[in-house]
């Protein structure tokens, strides 16, 4: 296939080699060639294989098989280039719910050299906006029922010229993909080329882009999913998270591929609607957050859950007390995990029979990971301090200053608080920023607050994190009204809907408390801290 031309984006905005993570790739798991495409390995080997007529995508509507899956993204390779002038190198942004299209579209856009950037459903035009214009994104695959948002943020971000709508119906391209060859050569492709920019909102709620090869992808899969999690192939996944996020884009496409599985996607799967799928299609793997699996509890006697072998909890922490009814009920060791965006996904866990409950486990084989103090200093067995980690990824931001903060002297630093004990297992203190978690979503406390300003009844405001048994995490915003407004019940209830309005829906505050003024130094600093220590 001709290599020539590419688009060389990525490669000119890594961070500067002596910013990088220090990358371990010793372990025999992590083995791979020079030159990989991970859809090869993912897709593409298990049709060599005789297996194309095995179940591999399912819906509660429709199943599709690995030569079904196979087809669609040779079809929707072959659209992108020759339709949408792709290059290898050029970035697509995908927008859709969990289906087997959004699936199609990850795996179409690496086939063909491109750079895939998943973006959440909730995402409003200012915020698909910025990543437009932080990843100079050019082209777009995007479910027809969230064209909106998309059509907004392209007619303000003409970098982004390339768009096209799937889901059927007028004005998309579902007609035209049968009309394209079943057959695509894949890109050759370096294992160090960047095919996936994932997006992570940080503490300033500027969108950071990280950036992972095709050899990254397939590490996770070596590493968590093989060594930890070891599914087989008669094995059905399903779960919440949205394979936007990576822990979703691993847990439901990646590592069921990987072992020749099937995945059960749902666009929406609240927790008892999760369960009632569990029972119908006989799911064996669970992917969510410790929230869904405690509101899950009252129910778990409703159902047939004997087909139910493996959950996996990540997000933010799971509790003993969480991890101990599930067993006492469903006989299920839940998997816990600790995992980010920037390292693609899960470092920190333990097999079933190795979890120790509370505690998140040790390091996935390949990595390493120290508990250090504020000097850098590697602190004493059960001495609270800043998580360290390092193996076969690790962060790079791309073109952000902040990969100077995430990685210090070789090692990836989370932001997490963590103890280990003197067996090597790490047990989860709290978030070292002003990060919110709740529900396992990552929360920018200044973004909120920025959309909440946009109110003419707020003259300032602070949003923080406090606890909540069911979410982990709960947003607060804390608002001073502007003279001609009525705080109450009333006003709340505007601010939130005006969240909602401006940016995902997930991120507005579910309490909204009115004060006089806001605890801030004598430079004029807001303390953040003493608001959470007052909620």
């Amino acid at each position: 296939m001709t290599q020539t031309p590419r688009d060389t984006f990525a490669d000119e905005h890594l961070p500067p080699a002596g910013e990088w993570p220090i990358l371990d790739l010793s372990h025999p798991a992590y083995q791979f060639p020079e030159r990989l495409n991970c859809v090869v390995e993912l897709l593409d080997r298990w049709i060599e294989r005789g297996h194309g007529e095995r179940r591999c995508l399912l819906t509660p509507e429709t199943t599709w098989t690995y030569r079904d899956l196979h087809e669609t993204v040779n079809r929707l390779a072959n659209y992108l280039v020759a339709e949408m002038g792709l290059i290898p190198g050029n970035r697509v942004l995908l927008r859709a719910p969990n289906n087997p299209m959004m699936v199609a579209a990850y795996l179409a856009v690496m086939k063909a050299g491109g750079i895939a950037v998943g973006t959440m459903p909730m995402l409003r035009a200012g915020e698909l906006g910025q990543i437009i214009d932080k990843a100079r994104i050019s082209h777009a695959l995007c479910d027809i029922r969230l064209a909106d948002d998309l059509r907004a943020a392209a007619a303000e971000h003409p970098v982004l010229q390339h768009l096209a709508f799937f889901g059927g119906g007028e004005g998309t391209m579902d007609a035209a993909l049968t009309g394209q060859p079943a057959e695509f050569e894949a890109w050759d492709s370096a294992a160090d080329e960047t095919c996936l920019i994932a997006f992570t909102s940080g503490t300033t709620g500027m969108p950071k882009g990280t950036m992972h090869f095709h050899r990254d992808l397939l590490a996770i899969c070596e590493g968590f999913s093989r060594q930890i999690l070891r599914p087989e192939p008669d094995d059905l996944f399903t779960g919440s998270p949205p394979i936007a996020f990576t822990f979703g884009l691993g847990g439901l496409v990646l590592f069921p591929l990987h072992a020749g599985a099937a995945t059960l996607l749902l666009e929406k799967a609240p927790p008892l609607e999760l369960l009632g799928h569990i029972e119908h299609h006989r799911a064996t793997v669970v992917f969510t957050a410790p929230t869904a699996y405690r509101a899950m509890l009252p129910e778990l006697d409703n159902h047939d859950l004997s087909s139910w072998r493996k959950g996996v909890s990540a997000g933010e922490h799971l509790p003993a007390a969480t991890w101990h009814e599930v067993h006492d009920r469903l006989g299920l060791k839940l998997i816990d995990g600790i995992g980010s965006t920037e390292m693609l996904h899960i470092f920190i866990s333990a097999t079933e029979e190795a979890m120790r409950p509370g505690s998140t486990g040790r390091p996935v084989p390949g990595y390493t990971a120290r508990i250090l103090d504020d000097a850098g200093n590697e602190c004493p067995p059960d001495t609270p301090g800043r998580l360290a980690v390092r193996g076969p990824t690790g962060c790079r931001y791309l073109a952000d200053e902040r990969q100077r903060r995430y990685v210090q002297d070789g090692w990836n630093i989370t932001g997490d608080t963590f103890r280990m004990d003197a067996d090597g297992y790490l047990w989860y203190v709290a978030r070292s920023d002003d990060m919110i978690v709740s529900s396992g979503y990552n929360i920018s406390g200044p973004e909120v607050e920025n959309a909440l300003l946009e109110h003419p009844a707020v003259a300032e405001c602070a949003v923080v994190g406090v606890p909540d048994e069911e979410r982990g995490q709960l947003v607060k915003a804390f608002v001073v009204p502007a003279e001609s407004a009525s705080p109450g019940e009333q006003l709340a209830g505007e601010l939130q809907a005006h969240v909602k309005q401006r940016i995902a829906p997930y991120k507005y505050p579910r309490a909204v408390a009115f004060v006089d003024n806001l605890p801030r130094t004598a430079t004029g600093k807001l303390q953040r801290f003493r608001l959470r220590d007052t909620a």
